[in-house]
């Protein structure tokens, strides 16, 4: 069984991020990118199937730019065996929104046909948390969201997914769509020999043209703007002061 790797380039989950002075969106001059942290849990994933004989080839897919080139190759140092990168803007602030990912991860699927899909549940940029489910739309497969456990037994993968009442485990029928949540699993460091080999794995380049799909956002960012500061806290004399503070903010 094939399984695919959708990753995405995001800031770095170190990097404070911040916002250009006229408000047009996030500064990324200079800042440190790296892999969405979710999406590295789910390379982790597609290549503990691959050691656990579940799986035959972890193939990753990048939509973006050209230093995306740089996220795949970290994929391939954890264990991936080869990268597809879609070129689909030029400029490192546009980002792609969900809707046209999903239509291009579809062109790349109907191409590759690979048994499991494992993504992340969300990207740590837009926080929209939306392709998994648009791209198991469009190909009409089955989805197990927000995965923390995730087992094959023959031709259905057993997802346990995280929902606001606690676990939930469900049985779906492959070829189907995983999104990972934290909890799924811990991510190795690659090691310094194996990022060495994976300068030598392959890695093919498309463009959003060779699937033809638009990635002209529908989207305007009106406004970008920092979140507000903090509020110094009040000192409280005693509890019958605590109550009345609470009470005054409508906290009780």
């Amino acid at each position: 069984m094939k399984v695919l790797v959708p990753v995405k380039r995001v800031i770095d989950y170190n990097v404070k991020v911040r916002v250009k002075a006229d408000g047009t969106g996030v500064d990324l001059a200079n800042v440190k990118m790296s892999m969405n942290p979710f999406d590295e849990i789910a390379v982790e994933e597609a290549i503990r199937l691959k050691e656990a004989g579940k799986a035959d080839e972890v193939v990753v897919v990048s939509i973006g730019v050209k230093q995306a080139q740089e996220t795949l190759r970290t994929a391939l140092a954890m264990g991936a065996d080869r990268a597809i990168l879609v070129v689909a803007a030029d400029d490192v602030h546009q980002d792609i929104e969900p809707l046209a990912v999903a239509k291009i991860l579809k062109g790349v699927i109907d191409e590759e046909k690979p048994g499991l899909v494992i993504m992340g549940k969300q990207a740590i940029d837009n926080d929209m948390n939306a392709t998994g489910q648009m791209l198991a739309a469009l190909l009409g497969w089955p989805q197990a969201t927000f995965a923390s456990e995730l087992d094959i037994e023959g031709d259905h993968a057993i997802v346990t997914r995280e929902v606001d009442g606690g676990l939930q485990t469900i049985r779906v029928k492959l070829p189907a769509i995983v999104t990972a949540d934290l909890r799924l699993n811990e991510p190795r460091y690659a090691s310094l020999p194996n990022i060495m080999k994976a300068k030598k794995k392959p890695l093919e380049e498309k463009t959003a043209a060779d699937f033809g799909v638009d990635t002209a956002p529908r989207l305007e960012v009106v406004k970008t703007t920092e979140p507000e500061q903090r509020k110094a806290g009040v000192k409280v004399a005693n509890v019958d002061e605590l109550v009345e503070k609470l009470k005054e903010a409508g906290a009780i």
